[in-house]
């Protein structure tokens, strides 16, 4: 005997089998139950969430000779001629290659027949959408008043496409995507039936990638226990046979584009292509990851967005907190970009190197994203020692550094309270005590006092001074200050350079990233 595919080997016999669509299994097991049977139904949804499926065991289920509590019992001739593909009473219709007129008007002519055996005659037609204009319309009136012993299903992943006239005459049935850990129970079911050895990190990374759609998830493990028959299959196993790359790999990479290592991320290309890894599932393993850390970034009640461990949740957010959501959404929008691309090009390699070198090169684009990856990285150098400041003249400088020992010598006026002396004397401790990027800011500031508790900041370079204009900066410092003294702290900026009083925040940055700024 030839060997049959899992999907179709444990295709549900009976709505107790099926899985995900409980909502629309209970609502027909009522009508079948109570006699209130629709006489047109309209089954929409994506791909592989059992659709055809509950279609034929509904027609089972109306025909059935002892139906138990909605379900069939498989055991009477009507189910059994069902089930082989024998019955009169049950067709099932293609429209995707029968959508001409002239099949519907077969339809029509047929249905005028009772059925011989059995209370109904139960058309299932399948990608329904697929209909010409003049089918639909042939169909509208036998759709509207078929006689009471016809029952219409019709079936669509795309229910935008049909007529409105079509729409108003069914019951119409929303199929859901189906959870992860429903397909991953379902999985573990069959391989345990099948005696076959799966890790539960296998079956989970399968379910997965099925994208909601168990059929998606039997034809993958079917692929994967044809290749390593007889072997335990593991998660490597998996990555392997599916051409898609660990999580690890992910993790490594956005090291390296944030740290802005062109190299690494071309080497880390290489290494997949060498490991037989499709680039087009690379690129969309890749956007998920990005997308998940985004929502780790967004917000902190986020988990059950995502289908994951929580050990992976936990190493997401140490993540998440290295690198800016704007960074990660320029990142995002740039991988979705290439994916539009990549469909159709012949050289993928080259397109997924150049959005690569986008990533960890942010000053080759001018979007905002793009700003806010130059001002990370300028802060890490910054934060490595490496001085990142428009260049001055000798003279600027002198007047500069006179300028900043006087700062440091006039501390604060008699008019200071003695909580804003207190501030001035341990402003290096204080700074040193902040939360990361705001004391990295404030070193090498100057604080001076004076009365009304009022304390000016003063700073040596345009760079950082633009970094606490910012964002409301300044009203957080104010608000830790004044948490310090238990006293109302008025917070003043600015800059020792001779522009000070000129000196926008946008031309600071100007000045450090040495490019232009549009402003819309």
């Amino acid at each position: 005997m030839s060997y049959t595919a899992l999907y179709r080997k444990f295709r549900p016999n009976e709505f107790s089998e099926v899985k995900g669509q409980e909502h629309i299994v209970t609502t027909l097991k009522n009508q079948i139950n109570a006699d209130r049977i629709g006489h047109a139904y309209l089954f929409c949804g994506t791909r592989g969430t059992g659709k055809t499926t509950i279609a034929k065991i509904f027609a089972k289920a109306v025909n059935c000779e002892h139906p138990v509590d909605g379900n069939p019992c498989n055991e009477c001739e009507t189910c059994k001629a069902i089930n082989s593909g024998a019955s009169m009473n049950v067709m099932e219709i293609d429209a995707a290659s029968n959508n001409g007129v002239d099949n519907i008007r077969e339809i029509r002519e047929e249905v005028q027949y009772s059925p011989t055996k059995g209370r109904f005659k139960v058309y299932i037609i399948d990608e329904v959408h697929m209909l010409s204009i003049g089918a639909f319309n042939a169909l509208l009136k036998t759709l509207e008043e078929p006689p009471s012993y016809v029952i219409f299903i019709l079936a669509t992943t795309e229910a935008h496409k049909l007529p409105v006239t079509i729409l108003s005459r069914c019951q119409r049935y929303d199929f859901k995507r189906i959870t992860v850990d429903t397909i991953e129970a379902r999985l573990k079911e069959l391989v345990e039936r099948e005696n076959v050895q799966a890790e539960d990190k296998a079956l989970r990374y399968i379910a997965k990638m099925a994208d909601g759609a168990l059929r998606d998830g039997l034809s993958l493990l079917d692929q994967c226990i044809s290749f390593y028959l007889g072997q335990e299959l593991t998660y490597e196993n998996v990555l392997e046979v599916l051409g898609a790359v660990d999580t690890e790999v992910f993790s490594k990479l956005l090291r390296y584009i944030m740290a802005g290592d062109t190299m690494s991320c071309i080497n880390t290309l290489e290494e997949m292509i060498v490991l037989g890894r499709d680039l087009t599932q690379f690129v969309t393993d890749f956007t998920w990851y990005l997308r998940n850390l985004m929502l780790v970034k967004a917000s902190d009640n986020m988990d059950d967005m995502m289908e994951m461990s929580a050990e992976r949740i936990i190493a997401l957010k140490e993540e998440a907190s290295k690198v800016e959501l704007e960074t990660i959404m320029r990142y995002i929008r740039i991988l979705s970009d290439l994916l539009n691309q990549i469909k159709y090009a012949k050289s993928k390699r080259v397109l997924v190197e150049v959005a690569l070198i986008k990533m960890t090169r942010p000053a080759m684009e001018n979007d905002f994203g793009s700003y806010v990856g130059r001002i990370e990285q300028l802060e890490k150098q910054l934060e490595n020692g490496v001085v990142m400041s428009a260049p001055i003249s000798n003279q600027e400088a002198i007047q500069n550094a006179a300028s900043i020992e006087q700062e440091q010598t006039v501390k604060y006026d008699d008019a200071a309270s003695d909580e804003v002396k207190d501030i001035v004397d341990n402003w290096i401790a204080i700074v040193n005590g902040l939360e990361p990027p705001l004391n990295k800011y404030l070193r090498g500031t100057v604080a001076v006092g004076s009365g009304g508790n009022s304390v000016t900041i003063k700073f040596k370079d345009d760079f950082t001074f633009a970094a606490v204009s910012r964002d409301g900066t300044s009203d957080n410092l104010e608000k830790l200050l004044t948490e310090r003294i238990k006293k109302n702290v008025k917070v003043q900026l600015k800059q020792l350079t001779e522009n000070a009083g000129n000196t926008d925040v946008l031309d600071a940055v100007k000045a450090v990233i040495k490019m232009d700024i549009i402003e819309e």
